[in-house]
C-alpha cells in the first residue's frame, strides 16, 4: 500500500486505481487469496477517497480565486473550528471578521491559541454580558456598504442585535447564519423581537431541516433559506477505511480498555450537570446491557452524582475519562464500537460529525441536530427517543453483536460524512456568495 501511494498524483479514475493495484498484489505471492482480497478492498477505497478530492478540487476551481469578495463577518467568539474555516474562507476572498471577546471564560487555554493568517479579525472593545457574549456598540462603526456580503452570526447577543438594527436603518443587505437551533412557539416579546430581526435577511444559511424549521418561525421565506455543510472537519481528520478489528484490540491493549464492546460519548457534564448531554440514560443504558459492554465518558469532570450513581450501581462498566485532546480522543473514536449521544438539546452537535469520521456507527436523541441530518436509521446508525431506554439499548445490541453490521455502518458513516469538511464548507459559502450554486430550500 505504501508504493502504491506514490501513484497518488497520476491516479485518474477508480478503474484505473484497481488495474494499477491488481499489478502489485499479483507480485505479492506469499499473502493468501482472502487477504489480497481485504488488502485491495481497502485500497481500492483509500485510491477512491482522493480521486473523488481531486475531482472536487477541480470543480470547485471555477468559483475559487475568481470572485474579488469583501465580506464582513459578525460573531461573538474565535472558537477552534470557526477559526479553521475563516482560514479557509480567507483564501478566496478578502475576510474580516468582528469577535465580541478574544475566548469563552468557560474554555481553557487551547482555545486561545489559533493563527489568523488569511482572514482579518478584528476584536471589539466593549462591556462582557456573558461567557462567549459582550455588548459591543463599536460594532455600528464598521457597518457599511462596502462589503459584498455581511454575515451576522451573534444575532442573539446584544451586539448583533445592534448591528442588525444597525443594518436595518443603514438599508445594507445582511446575511443571518448560525450552526443550527430549534424554534421556539414563535410568541411573545422575546420571540417578536426576533421575528423582526430575522425578517430582512437576505439570505439564511442553514445546517439541516430542523433548521429551516427555525428560520421559518421567524418570518424567513423558504426560497430564502440555503442549507451548507457544518463541520470542524478537514479532509485529513476523516479516515479513507475503518479501523480493522485487529486495530481495535491494539488500541484498546493501548488504552486499558478490557470490555469486549466499547461504547464512546463525548461532552461536558458542566451542559445541566450531565442532564443536558442525557447521561443519566446512558448509565441507565449500561445498566441494561451489563458488563460486557464499556462505557466510556470523555469530557470535563463529573458531578458528584454522577460519581455516587457509577458507585452504588456497581457500574464497573462505565468510565470518566476526563477532556482528551485531538489527538488522544481519536485513538478511543477508534478503538469503539459505537458512538452514542443522548443529548435532550443539540443545536448541532459536531461530536457526531468527529465519531463518523473515525468510522463509527452513531446512536444519537432526536434532540441532536446533527444526528437528524447525518444519521439514517438502520444504515450508519439510529436516531432515538431519549426516553426509550429499552428501544436504545436493543439498537445497541443489535450493532455490536453483529459485525457485518456494525462494518456496513462504519463505512456509511465515512461515506456521508466525507461531504462535510471544511474545505467543502467554504466552497459552498463561496458558491453562494458567487451566485453560482448552493442548495437553496424551497
Amino acid at each position: 500500500i505504501g508504493d502504491f501511494e506514490q501513484f497518488a498524483k497520476n491516479w485518474k479514475d477508480k478503474i484505473y486505481v484497481m488495474k494499477e493495484f491488481t499489478k502489485v498484489l499479483d507480485n505479492l505471492s506469499s499473502l493468501s487469496v482472502e487477504e489480497k482480497a481485504r488488502i485491495s478492498d481497502r485500497a481500492i477505497r483509500i485510491a477512491t477517497k482522493k480521486v473523488e478530492q481531486a475531482k472536487k478540487r477541480r470543480d470547485s476551481e471555477r468559483y475559487l480565486g475568481e470572485y474579488d469578495m469583501k465580506i464582513l463577518w459578525l460573531t461573538n467568539i474565535p472558537s477552534p473550528y470557526r477559526v479553521d474555516f475563516f482560514n479557509e474562507l480567507g483564501k478566496h476572498c478578502d475576510l474580516t471578521v468582528l469577535f465580541e471577546k478574544r475566548s469563552s471564560d468557560e474554555r481553557d487555554d487551547s482555545w486561545k491559541k489559533f493563527k489568523t493568517d488569511f482572514f482579518n479579525a478584528t476584536y471589539l472593545k466593549g462591556k462582557s454580558v456573558g461567557v462567549a457574549e459582550a455588548f459591543c456598540p463599536e460594532v455600528v462603526k464598521y457597518l457599511n456598504h462596502t462589503y459584498d456580503h455581511i454575515i451576522v452570526t451573534n444575532f442573539s447577543d446584544p451586539t448583533g442585535v445592534l448591528a442588525i438594527a444597525t443594518l436595518k436603518v443603514k438599508r445594507i443587505p445582511y446575511i443571518i447564519e448560525s450552526d443550527g437551533g430549534f424554534a421556539g412557539s414563535g410568541r411573545g416579546i422575546k420571540e417578536m423581537i426576533k421575528k423582526w430581526l430575522f425578517s430582512g435577511a437576505r439570505l439564511y444559511f442553514s445546517t439541516a431541516k430542523e433548521h429551516d424549521k427555525y428560520y421559518l418561525t421567524y418570518g424567513a421565506k423558504k426560497e430564502k433559506i440555503v442549507r451548507y455543510p457544518f463541520t470542524s472537519l478537514r479532509n485529513k481528520d476523516i479516515l479513507p477505511v475503518e479501523p480493522t478489528i485487529s486495530e481495535k484490540r491494539q488500541l484498546r491493549k493501548k488504552l486499558n480498555i478490557n470490555e469486549a464492546k466499547v461504547i464512546v460519548s463525548v461532552g461536558r457534564f458542566s451542559y445541566l450537570d450531565g442532564y443536558g448531554k442525557g447521561y443519566d440514560i446512558l448509565l441507565k443504558v449500561a445498566e441494561k446491557v451489563g458488563c460486557n459492554y464499556g462505557f466510556y465518558i470523555i469530557g470535563d469532570e463529573p458531578t458528584d452524582e454522577f460519581l455516587d450513581w457509577k458507585k452504588n450501581k456497581n457500574l464497573n462498566n462505565v468510565h470518566f475519562i476526563g477532556y482528551k485532546q485531538k489527538d488522544d480522543l481519536s485513538l478511543y473514536y477508534r478503538a469503539a464500537d459505537v458512538f452514542m449521544l443522548l443529548s435532550r438539546g443539540e443545536a448541532w452537535g459536531l461530536v457526531v460529525n468527529e465519531a463518523m469520521a473515525h468510522g463509527l456507527p452513531i446512536i444519537a436523541s432526536d434532540k441532536t441536530i446533527s444526528a437528524s441530518e447525518l444519521v439514517h436509521n438502520g444504515k450508519n446508525g439510529y436516531v432515538v427517543s431519549v426516553n426509550d431506554q429499552d428501544m436504545i439499548a436493543a439498537y445497541l445490541m443489535e450493532i455490536c453483536m453483529d459485525d457485518s453490521l456494525r462494518l456496513s455502518m462504519a463505512k456509511e458513516s465515512i461515506k456521508i460524512i466525507n461531504q462535510y469538511t471544511i474545505e467543502n464548507m467554504s466552497i459552498e459559502h463561496i458558491k453562494i456568495f458567487s451566485g453560482g450554486g448552493g442548495t437553496v430550500k424551497g
